[in-house]
């Protein structure tokens, strides 16, 4: 009996991430890791429900329920997440000679969950090993809520959930991120922009106007 109370205190914990300071993001599908879906695949279908009109107007969105909406940028292209944690997920249109896209995501743990700034910036930065930027930081405020951003180039490994089989996505030298964490009365979200050195940096500005949208809805 005292066995069968133990293993599902620890199965509860893990479910909650209370026993992780800063819970772990889950692994990147296959087809979203530096990878552009095919024509006609499933995630290309499931951004075309909320892919702006022909006027290239950004289409109001965000996450329902969660009392927070945005505007989706008009080139990118949501689609369904690839996970129960992210709570929208986009498609970023490589640039330059860049020979995949970029993807973006965004998470939320709920008040008081997810960890520090601090901790989820010195994570991200470690997933970009070796750096060949200096890390740059920066705070503003959209809607009168607090932002901070985080930008760095290098090589990137996405994260792996532990025990988790690999998702062969990684390492991947010539990467950039740009990580966005907005302070809701309801908690933080993180809006984590990964993918090549050059499409990334592109669509830095196309992020910040993003996350300058955020308001209460």
């Amino acid at each position: 009996m005292r066995f069968f109370v133990l293993c599902h205190v620890c199965l509860a914990c893990l479910a909650s991430g209370a026993c992780s300071r800063a819970p772990s993001e889950p692994p990147p599908s296959p087809e979203v890791t530096h990878a552009a879906p095919a024509a006609g695949s499933a995630s290309g279908a499931a951004g075309a429900s909320s892919a702006p009109g022909a006027s290239g107007a950004p289409t109001t969105s965000g996450a329902p329920g969660a009392g927070i909406v945005w505007d989706d940028p008009p080139r990118w292209k949501r689609r369904a997440p690839s996970t129960p944690m992210r709570k929208a997920e986009y498609l970023v249109p490589r640039a330059g000679k860049d020979a995949d896209d970029a993807e973006c995501f965004v998470i939320t743990f709920g008040n008081g969950q997810g960890g520090s700034i601090d901790d989820n910036i010195e994570r991200w930065v470690k997933q970009l090993q070796p750096t060949t930027s200096p890390v740059e930081r920066t705070k503003r405020t959209a809607h009168g809520w607090s932002v901070t951003r985080v930008e760095v180039a290098g090589t990137y490994t996405p994260m792996q959930m532990p025990g988790a089989p690999s998702s062969g996505g990684g390492p991947h030298a010539g990467s950039r991120l740009v990580g966005e964490i907005v302070e809701s009365p309801a908690g933080m979200w993180f809006f984590k922009m990964t993918g090549p050195d050059a499409t990334v940096k592109a669509a830095g500005k196309e992020l910040d106007a993003l996350v300058d949208s955020v308001r209460p809805g």
